[in-house]
């Protein structure tokens, strides 16, 4: 399996990267957190690390560690704008339960 982007995800972290003026992509991970247990990690990367696992969509690469890619493996990154809000939204099928506020996850 792999990590995809939609085409508005892909286009928001390319603006991203390009306004902050340095960056190899994205890494995506996932911390103990919340009332569910799991909770997404979004941040861009200045450098691959050993075993590092690279997916690259939409000419964007992806960035996960080993131990994050066990709960994330063939997650969808979507970008989405409601109204005034605007945010990452993750399409993930792993995802057996997830607590109200949408902050965390169980597999």
């Amino acid at each position: 399996m792999a990590i995809t982007l939609t085409d508005a995800a892909a286009a928001r972290v390319k603006q991203f990267l390009d306004q902050r003026g340095k960056g190899v992509g994205l890494r995506l991970g996932v911390r103990t957190s919340g009332c569910s247990g799991m909770a997404y990690v979004l941040e861009f990367a200045d450098e691959i690390g050993d075993g590092d696992v690279v997916f690259e969509d939409r000419g964007v690469k992806v960035i996960v560690d080993p131990k994050s890619l066990v709960y994330i493996d063939g997650t969808e990154l979507d970008f989405a704008k409601e109204g005034l809000n605007e945010g990452f939204k993750f399409n993930n099928p792993n995802v057996k339960d997830e607590c109200g506020c949408g902050e965390s996850f169980n597999v």
